[in-house]
């Protein structure tokens, strides 16, 4: 533990509290989802979460690599890289970030027109995945956000993600090339599929789009009625 975090410890030998020690600071769990799906670059990391500093996501990365759930590698050349990975028990955690992301967008203040990273909205989907809709579909999907590329196939209901490979898109039904933000508002937003480019099957991209449903919103008493 780096000095100074024990006085955040919450003295409490629940499983709970000592997770909130681990990832419960500001940024913390948003900068390891960003992990989630293979290796990052420190600037990269940074262009996907609006709003931190570079001394915050520093302090953070540090944090979490003291204490297990990331390490720090250099990529073999020609890239040469520094880049920071979730270890196999970082990864461990997504279902927190599954379940926590299914939590709160039931809130009415939820705003799924802010910002969102391409991980972001590629971990949505295997949240958000409908196995009734995706039912006998088998298909293979491709995402370009930048530099950034990554594959999924839709089997059995579920979906699985990872990173594009020399070659990969190949083997796609379709490829989805956008801002993740536009993809966001046409799975979820209901915008039309011609907000981004599709490249390849536009029925199979069609279809795909239709696979994902955010849980309804929670039902808040207005106080402000009632009193």
């Amino acid at each position: 533990m780096r000095s100074g975090e024990a006085k955040r410890s919450y003295d409490d030998a629940c499983g709970t509290a000592h997770g909130l020690e681990l990832i419960g600071e500001r940024w913390a769990l948003l900068v390891l989802r960003e992990l989630m799906l293979g290796p990052r670059r420190f600037g990269d990391l940074r262009a996907d979460l609006p709003g931190i500093s570079a001394n915050v996501l520093t302090q953070r990365l540090a944090e979490l690599e003291q204490r297990g759930l990331v390490v720090r590698r250099r990529l073999p050349p020609p890239a040469s890289v520094q880049v920071y990975d979730a270890t196999e028990w970082g990864r461990e955690a997504e279902p927190i970030v599954q379940a926590l992301g299914r939590w709160a967008a039931r809130s009415p203040r939820h705003d799924p027109t802010l910002p969102i990273s391409g991980v972001s909205i590629l971990l949505s989907f295997r949240t958000m995945i409908d196995a009734k809709r995706a039912k006998g579909m088998d298909a293979r999907f491709g995402f370009v956000f930048g530099q950034d590329r990554y594959i999924a196939r839709v089997r059995k209901g579920g979906i699985k993600v990872a990173r594009a490979g020399e070659g990969d898109f190949h083997r796609c039904d379709a490829v989805f090339d956008g801002a993740p933000a536009a993809l966001a508002a046409i799975v979820y937003g209901g915008q039309p599929l011609d907000l981004i480019e599709v490249r390849g099957d536009r029925s199979a991209a069609a279809r795909f789009i239709t696979l994902f449903q955010l849980p309804p919103k929670v039902a808040v008493e207005d106080a402000a009625a009632l009193a």
